[in-house]
């Protein structure tokens, strides 16, 4: 009996070590490298902590970009065609007027179709990989890091390039460029500068407008201060 509960008390023992190394494993943080630019203190937060903040920011403001960028560019295109509904009852030297605005219309869509903001697709790409293939490892978890991070930076950047002068210049040259086909081309001079005003502030709104979440993502998560998704 003796023997037995000693065997006994060890099969138990053994089980227990194997319980509490199981546990410390699941329970081990896993620490990555901070980005170039990142503060030292991201090290000492979890990498699965930071993964699973940067993908639950960039699905935040992956989401409200999406409904800026589809929005402006239904109601953008739904202005041009609502542009040419008059053009059978107007005079035939007036219709260029009405043409001009849609056409207007339509170069003012092209971005939002042809460009749309990067963090849409990325948020949905890093989401997708998290269901389908979660990290195993710590090597796992820290190389996901890493492109997610890439992904948060390389989508503040472009936010701060459709933000910046140069989308302001671009609306005031297309919009005048407009302008003056319509003035100097057809001596339209009272549509070139409704033509004209107009675009100018609806291509001015669209700027003002535009959410600006990826870059507050950024500069909180380099400074490792990971606020909750809907934070600022």
């Amino acid at each position: 009996m003796n023997r037995l509960g000693r065997r006994t008390r060890g099969i138990r023992l053994a089980f227990t070590l194997v319980l509490l190394l199981t546990s410390r494993r699941a329970f081990a943080e896993t620490h990555c490298r901070a980005p170039i630019d990142g503060s030292p203190a991201l090290t000492d937060i979890d990498g699965r902590a930071r993964l699973d903040w940067i993908n639950q920011r960039l699905s935040h403001d992956g989401h409200r970009m999406a409904v800026w960028n589809w929005g402006w560019a239904i109601g953008i295109g739904a202005a041009g065609v609502g542009t040419l509904i008059p053009v059978p009852f107007v005079a035939p030297e007036n219709r260029v007027d009405y043409y001009t605005g849609a056409v207007l219309a339509g170069l003012g869509v092209l971005p939002f179709v042809l460009a749309p903001p990067k963090v849409i697709e990325d948020s949905q790409t890093l989401r997708a990989r998290l269901e389908l293939q979660p990290p195993r490892n710590d090597q796992e978890v820290c190389a996901l890091l890493a492109d997610a991070e890439a992904r948060l930076i390389r989508d503040a950047r472009n936010e701060h390039l459709m933000d910046g002068w140069w989308a302001h210049a671009a609306n005031v040259a297309i919009n005048g460029a407009g302008f003056l086909f319509l003035g100097l081309g057809y001596h339209h001079w009272t549509s070139a500068i409704a033509n004209g005003l107009a675009g100018v502030a609806i291509g001015e709104a669209v700027i003002f407008t535009q959410p600006t979440g990826s870059i507050d993502s950024r500069d909180h998560y380099l400074r490792a201060d990971l606020l909750p998704p809907d934070g600022h």
